[in-house]
């Protein structure tokens, strides 16, 4: 997992203690504000590493003794104030961290970042900006960036293509943003009468020794994409999240401040319509950008493609594919691939990136790529679907058979290496739980991160993934309540025909129910366009509080994909219960109510419901991303995912609704993006929904796994910690195994909780290391009750 961390401390350094006499020359002047006359052009980096690092040590004059508050970095031997600022003399730094730079304000890096990936620039002395991830601006044009963020303008940080975590050093002012997807997010925490802040949430907890949040625990199983449950809260007591969008600004380690970088959507009914037209070609052009940042970064590949003495890919082995050499050789293949699979998502991410010209996907002559430079694409066939279609029937064209069918067409692009992975019983959901990384937060996606592993094993050094599309470009069903309050009924037609032609065709005729979609869904559009925030909000918790909410616990489920009605319907509303929060205690129902009105009351909202619903579908979208690239984490590899790029959101906020609710909008908008970059034919079905074998094969888990899920909720942390009881849970998962209705994602949701707070529980080490650091480690008091604190009452009138 890479990280950055830093504080700005109220504090000053002990005298004596900030070590500029004993810096290097090329160290001390850039701890200073001065620019360093030997970094490379491109990336800001100093180039000759190691001859500082040997000069530091092994020369005989004053500089070869280093002070303890000196760390060394990629940029010399920067001089900080790494100890505690509380006035102890105890040395403090995170594990494993490279310094970038010092003073009262020091920042670090941490884990295994490329060179490329870490840039520096300075626009005068003291004003310093470090960007760490793909970014796609130039070293001036950060500069300039620096410049405007030094006025006031940091929105200008997040308008560059890429996906990264811009660090901007004005004086004593620093500002951190977070993205607008929610995927690269900023966490903070005060710390020694200053303020800590980190791309991770554990570190920040393993600083103030944080215990655990399990009012916030409650909200992620209860209502999973309700910001007003959730919060800024993290699942650590006293850390806190920087909302997507915002920024979080510190002043002389006293003042925090997080504000909002973007400017709120128009609430004018009058407003003037955007282009449609425009829009899309708004979108192309941020996608195109996306993708082609990532190709014009330097290329990587891992240490046996470069080693001289490294074993080689030998070529065709009889009883052995290319994937199966590559994973032989352990690493994945040097260069530029993508996932292809099938869906117009990732199939845009491999086509745009194959067909830029002048930026092919793979180093020539190095590891498997040795027939040409071509790009490596990647299909997963899950051998237990059987190529049959789902079987409640909503698969229709999209059975797993018609999916292949498209990507074997898309890979006959002659700029494409198509390899094709094949999953069987062991890549199923719920397989290998009892191995695994511990993440920074829970999600959903370590049932599945052995299938996504498996997978991603055969990619390259830089892989593309097509995720985040569905959440960035579609419509959510709320927005038809947004259509509503825009007095734009007509626009209504085309979703809500193709809602009762779905509908029909999963009953097997036309008639029936699907007479009564129109009206159905009109009444929920319209009821909800009604609703005051507030009101909608608190109608959502009342339901929590309800006794026939959880005496409901095993009644059928129709959402979840298995009705695109019933999903609709339940969508359009300001706030919902998730698919677990039928199997939690009433206890923990009743406190995430009461979070909900308390920020209905003391926060209501002038957003539309649509919109809002949106961004919050979005944010638990890239949050469950986030938990993915750090549970499937492989050495030498980057995981890139386009669509939550802060240009691409942008753009794609600026479609309009009446656009984005059209049937098939999402399958027309990226084929505008490959038209803009020269590639027109598409495979038939094109667009076609890819849902509905993800369903399946999280069923087909549960049923493979029961044993050792019943053995996993025998006496499970969740229920020490009172959010369930594991007889329910365990009578859940027997009657889900059984193949009855219920919400598969629900048990999704409590397994990968419950498998994150034993990783978490479980481990010894702590992220800080020095004098102080053995006792800095977070949930160190567990799961017992005298670990819980007092809850927060909503505010009483009057």
């Amino acid at each position: 997992m890479r990280w950055l961390v830093g504080w700005s401390s109220a504090a000053a350094a002990p005298a004596g203690r900030r070590g500029s006499a004993r810096s290097t020359a090329n160290g001390g002047r850039r701890a200073a504000g001065y620019p360093d006359p030997h970094a490379d052009s491109r990336t800001g980096h100093h180039v000759d590493h190691n001859a500082g690092r040997s000069s530091g040590h092994n020369s005989g004059d004053a500089y070869g003794s280093r002070d303890p508050y000196d760390s060394y970095g990629p940029y010399g031997h920067a001089p900080h104030t790494a100890h505690l600022p509380d006035g102890s003399d105890g040395v403090l730094q995170p594990v494993g961290a490279q310094v970038l730079w010092g003073g009262p304000d020091p920042l670090w890096a941490v884990g295994d970042w490329r060179p490329d990936e870490i840039r520096v620039v300075e626009a005068r002395p003291g004003d310093r900006l470090a960007v760490f991830g793909c970014c796609g601006a130039t070293d001036e044009e950060l500069r300039l960036g620096l410049i405007a963020a030094r006025g006031g303008a940091f929105r200008h940080l997040t308008a560059w293509p890429g996906s990264y975590t811009a660090v901007a050093c004005v004086g004593r002012r620093i500002t951190i943003a977070a993205d607008l997807a929610g995927a690269r997010p900023v966490f903070h925490v005060p710390w020694a009468g200053g303020t800590a802040y980190a791309t991770a949430a554990l570190p920040l907890a393993d600083l103030v020794e944080a215990e655990l949040d399990f009012g916030h625990l409650a909200a992620l199983l209860a209502c999973p994409e309700a910001p007003e449950a959730l919060g800024e809260g993290t699942p650590y007591r006293g850390v806190r999240r920087v909302p997507p969008g915002h920024a979080l600004i510190v002043r002389d380690g006293g003042s925090r401040e997080v504000t909002s970088y973007e400017s709120s959507a128009s609430l004018v009914v009058g407003a003037p319509p955007v282009d449609p037209e425009a829009a899309v070609a708004g979108v192309r052009d941020a996608l195109v950008e996306a993708v082609r940042a990532r190709l014009t970064a330097p290329r990587h590949a891992a240490e046996h493609d470069i080693d001289v003495g490294a074993v080689r890919d030998p070529g065709p082995v009889p009883g052995m594919g290319p994937a199966d050499r590559q994973r032989a050789r352990g690493g994945p293949a040097p260069g530029v691939g993508a996932d292809l699979s099938g869906g117009p998502a990732s199939g845009t991410l491999a086509l745009l990136a194959a067909g830029l010209p002048g930026t092919p996907g793979t180093v020539f002559g190095s590891g498997a790529a040795g027939a040409g430079e071509r790009l490596l694409a990647v299909t997963f066939n899950d051998l237990t679907l059987g190529g049959a279609a789902d079987p409640n029937g909503t698969a229709g064209a999209d059975s797993h058979l018609a999916e292949l069918e498209r990507a074997h067409t898309i890979a006959d692009n002659p700029r494409l290496r198509h390899v094709v992975v094949t999953g069987g019983e062991e890549t199923l959901p719920y397989a290998d739980l009892a191995n695994g990384p511990l993440t920074d937060e829970p999600g959903p996606s370590l049932v599945t991160a052995e299938r996504h592993r498996h997978r991603l094993g055969a990619g390259s050094a830089d892989h593309f993934l097509g995720v985040g599309a569905r959440q960035v470009i579609d419509a959510h069903p709320a927005r038809l309540a947004d259509l509503l309050l825009d007095r734009r009924r007509r626009h209504l037609v085309r979703p809500v025909a193709a809602l009762a032609r779905a509908e029909g065709q999963a009953q097997g005729q036309v008639g029936g129910r699907s007479l009564r979609v129109p009206v159905t869904i009109y009444r929920a559009a319209r009821r909800l366009a009604r609703t005051p925030y507030r009101d909608g909000v608190v109608e959502t918790a009342a339901q929590l509080r309800d006794s026939s909410f959880t005496a409901a616990a095993f009644a059928p489920y129709p959402e979840g994909g298995e009705s695109a009605v019933d999903a609709s319907v339940a969508a359009l509303t300001w706030c919902r219960p998730g698919p677990a929060a039928r199997w939690l205690t009433g206890e923990a129902l009743a406190e995430v109510s009461l979070r909900l009105e308390a920020t209905a009351q003391s926060r209501p909202s002038v957003e539309r419901p649509g919109e809002r619903r949106a961004r919050a579908a979005l944010a638990r979208a890239a949050a469950d991303h986030r938990v993915l690239e750090q549970a499937v984490e492989i050495r030498n590899q980057r995981l890139h995912s386009p669509y939550f790029d802060n240009q691409v959101v942008r753009a794609a906020r600026g479609l309009p609704e009446a656009l984005r609710v059209r049937p098939g909008a999402r399958a027309s908008i990226l084929r505008a993006a490959l038209a803009g970059a020269g590639v027109h034919d598409v495979p038939p079905g094109w667009g076609a929904p890819t849902h509905a074998t993800h369903h399946a094969a999280l069923r087909t888990g549960v049923r493979l796994a029961a044993e050792q899920l019943l053995e996993l909720f025998r006496a499970p942390l969740l229920a020490e910690a009172g959010l369930v009881e594991a007889r329910v849970v365990r009578q859940a998962i027997q009657r889900v195994a059984r193949g009855e209705q219920l919400p598969v994602e629900g048990i999704a949701d409590l397994v990968s909780m419950e498998l994150w707070l034993s990783r978490l529980l479980a481990r010894r080490g702590t992220c800080w290391t020095g004098a102080a650091a053995p006792r800095h480690r977070a949930a160190a008091a567990g799961v017992h009750p005298d670990a819980r604190y007092e809850r927060i009452l909503p505010p009483t009138a009057g």
